[in-house]
């Protein structure tokens, strides 16, 4: 592990979704928009252009300009994970190497192939070490039908060169084997703020967030409070948007997301084929919801104010 660079991969980062004009193109002005708003509300770093920033639906030229732009506005304020991960590796070694060129942190899933063995998988990610420049971040994506065990991961942090596991098998047992085997070995973060608090408590360096981009005040309360040594405030915290997770269950992500990030004024709910926006006639419950959750932040500021000035 480089530790120069692994060092600043720590805390809280926002999965940005990528957004989209009316013609169907990127929005880089609300991207922008996005940028500013998780850095002025001190997110430790960004998370560029993964699943749910819809990476299968964009082109690798799209994806390319995507990345440019991102690293453009950030200006090294935070650390940037850019997603690097394609069907094709001649395509995710090509934004591997530009991802590490302008700076930032390629992440690269296990390849997409079906029935391909352990062997095969630790030579994918062993060929394509180099290319990310002593910065690459493994990501356990199950949802690509490849399961990466505790055993694969800790032959993978041998590698050198990788830095970080973004890890989205959220199974306890796997949790404790990677928090106990890898810890100071890579850096290890929680791939979803669905269930967080257990990868976080086990000693987990960090969660990346999807749901940040519509409540980021709520995702960033409850992480600090976790730091803070205070599972108790983070579980009320995090309880406040289970009525959110409900309706993402249903919908789907990251369109259940943009349609809560359209309520709070920050875009236009859109997303490209084969994903659909969230269909008007939900649009209510969206709306219910998020006006709830935020209420609820406003309840607790004005608890907290009271508290102080008593």
């Amino acid at each position: 592990m480089s530790n120069e660079r692994a060092a600043r991969l720590q805390g809280l980062f926002n999965i940005t979704v990528t957004p989209f004009a009316a013609d169907g193109s990127i929005d880089f002005p609300a991207l922008a928009d996005s940028i500013e708003r998780m850095i002025g509300l001190k997110f430790d770093g960004l998370l560029i252009g993964g699943t749910y920033g819809e990476f299968p639906a964009m082109s690798p030229d799209e994806r390319a300009a995507l990345f440019r732009r991102t690293i453009e506005i950030v200006r090294d304020r935070v650390p940037v994970m850019l997603c690097t991960a394609a069907p094709d590796p001649r395509i995710s070694q090509e934004l591997t190497i530009l991802a590490a060129g302008l700076g930032g942190y390629p992440m690269v899933t296990a390849p997409y192939v079906s029935e391909i063995t352990d062997e095969q998988i630790v030579e994918y990610f062993r060929w394509i070490a180099p290319s990310a420049g002593s910065s690459l971040v493994v990501y356990n994506a199950p949802g690509i039908g490849i399961t990466l065990s505790p055993r694969i991961l800790e032959r993978l942090a041998n590698i050198d060169g990788a830095v970080a596991l973004k890890q989205g098998d959220l199974n306890p047992t796997a949790i404790d084997e990677i928090a106990n085997r890898l810890s100071g070995r890579m850096r290890l973060f929680c791939a979803s703020d669905l269930a967080f608090l257990g990868p976080l408590t086990a000693g987990f360096d960090g969660l990346s967030s999807t749901n940040s981009c519509a409540f980021p005040e709520l995702i960033s309360s409850a992480f600090r409070a976790v730091q803070s040594g205070d599972a108790s405030a983070a579980t009320k915290l995090h309880r406040k948007w289970f009525g959110f997770r409900e309706l993402a269950r249903v919908h789907g992500q990251p369109q259940t997301v943009k349609a809560a990030m359209r309520v709070r004024g920050w875009g236009n709910g859109l997303v490209r084929p084969p994903l659909q926006a969230v269909p008007v006639v939900h649009m209510p419950d969206i709306e219910r919801v998020t006006r709830d959750i935020l209420s609820s932040l406003e309840s607790v500021r004005l608890d907290e104010n009271l508290a102080m000035s008593a």
